[in-house]
């Protein structure tokens, strides 16, 4: 690995919500579809994969497929994924997936959230910087629309 490359992007937001409200909107599979914008086709089980239509505007032609690895009620839910797979003609399944960590903390004021994504350093170098790149980008307005999702409700 390159000093360069980075191998993690890392995101925490406070949340004005219960833990029991962000678990539950981060781990029941329809609610996760809702503020992630997929159409998940099952639910999240620890060691089963799972995927769903992509329903953001403009990647609806995409299908997002994760591996659920682990599921710790109320603290920790993580899964791997191919990111940024979004070229159809591409076979991305020789790829090293990704691993997408969600840790919950319980605080004064709701919940802290910290998101964690790692494994960047194992993906062809061709591919690194863009889906550093769009990932980073990714996961900030990812957060953002778990932060509107449980405040709504």
């Amino acid at each position: 690995m390159s000093p360069t490359v980075e191998s993690q992007i890392e995101k925490r937001i406070e949340l004005a919500a219960p833990i029991a409200r962000v678990w539950e909107a981060i781990t029941d599979s329809r609610q996760f579809g809702e503020w992630f914008q997929v159409k998940m086709d099952g639910p999240f089980v620890a060691g089963k994969p799972v995927g769903g239509q992509i329903t953001f505007p403009g990647y609806e032609h995409l299908r997002m497929d994760i591996v659920v690895q682990t599921i710790q009620p109320t603290s920790y839910f993580s899964y791997t994924w191919h990111p940024y797979a979004i070229d159809p003609k591409v076979d991305y399944s020789q790829e090293t997936p990704t691993l997408v960590e969600f840790r919950l903390t319980a605080i004064p004021k709701g919940t802290l959230l910290v998101l964690t994504e790692s494994g960047f350093d194992k993906l062809p170098p061709e591919r690194y910087a863009d889906v550093f790149r769009m990932n980073t980008r990714g996961w900030e307005q990812q957060l953002e629309s778990i932060e509107a999702y449980v405040s709504k409700k």
